[in-house]
């Protein structure tokens, strides 16, 4: 049985976690920049979706940029850079989710008030990721058409607390008999009312169509989110006070910048 004194200080570390996703946040909304979390399980195509993303906002003039995590190897780093988008790598070193402070952290040095978007590629896990706030404005879930159509049924804390969801690699639909309609049913029902797309890194429209989403997603939010509340002073990330960041808790200083 887990003691009163364990479960009040795991209590007291999220609280510092939230706060610190809640300032940068604000941080975020005060240089109108759109955060976007990516999770999934592992192999998912988050990347090549990602890549192909990138490298279509860039085509169009959009602003972007990519953090991506992983417990070793900046081999996705490598791959997201032939978009054209700067990229830098969070490794982990073994941790299986990414936490605020890592982020703030990893944005040090960048220009927010000139980034439209600021995707974060979470490690590839479908659990512990759902528990840490990164300060993100939208959270994507991720499920490709060869993980079976249960999964949101497996993991609902995951897809609950989405904003959208991308069923992915929906060019291997009919070799793996995908079953689509339940997919979207099974979504639906951990998730009532999410938005739900269909995507395919390989083909444009798809991705196009994606892109489009996610700007007006943007625009949307813009129009909610109030200047006044938002102040760069006091919302900046240099904010950050020691004692919220440990070895334990951030990752070491091994960024790839495109």
């Amino acid at each position: 049985m887990t003691s009163p004194r364990v479960v009040e200080l795991r209590k007291n570390v999220m609280n510092r976690h939230d706060r610190k996703a809640a300032l940068l946040r604000r941080y975020f909304e005060s240089t109108e920049t759109c955060v976007i979390n990516l999770v999934s399980s592992p192999g998912t195509g988050k990347t090549e979706l990602l890549t192909e993303v990138l490298r279509s906002m860039v085509g169009r003039g959009i602003s972007a940029a990519a953090l991506v995590g992983d417990c070793a190897t900046d081999n996705d780093a490598k791959r997201l850079e032939a978009s054209g988008a700067p990229v830098r790598q969070i490794v982990t070193e073994g941790l299986c989710h990414l936490e605020v402070t890592m982020i703030d952290q990893h944005v040090q040095g960048w220009d927010l008030n000139g980034i439209d978007f600021l995707f974060i590629e979470n490690v590839g896990n479908l659990v512990c990721p759902s528990a840490f706030d990164l300060g993100e404005t939208l959270r994507v879930v991720l499920l490709s058409v060869t993980e079976g159509e249960d999964k949101p049924l497996k993991y609902p804390q995951m897809f609950n607390s989405a904003d959208l969801a991308l069923i992915t690699k929906m060019d291997l639909s009919e070799p793996c008999e995908f079953d689509l309609a339940t997919t979207q049913d099974n979504i639906e029902t951990v998730s009532p009312g999410i938005t739900i797309l269909e995507t395919s890194a390989r083909h444009p429209n798809s991705v196009n169509a994606l892109v489009d989403h996610l700007i007006e997603s943007r625009v949307k939010l813009l129009e909610t989110t109030s200047p006044e509340t938002t102040s760069p002073e006091t919302t900046s990330p240099e904010t950050t006070s020691p004692e919220t960041t440990s070895p334990e808790t951030t990752s070491p200083e091994t960024l790839s910048t495109a």
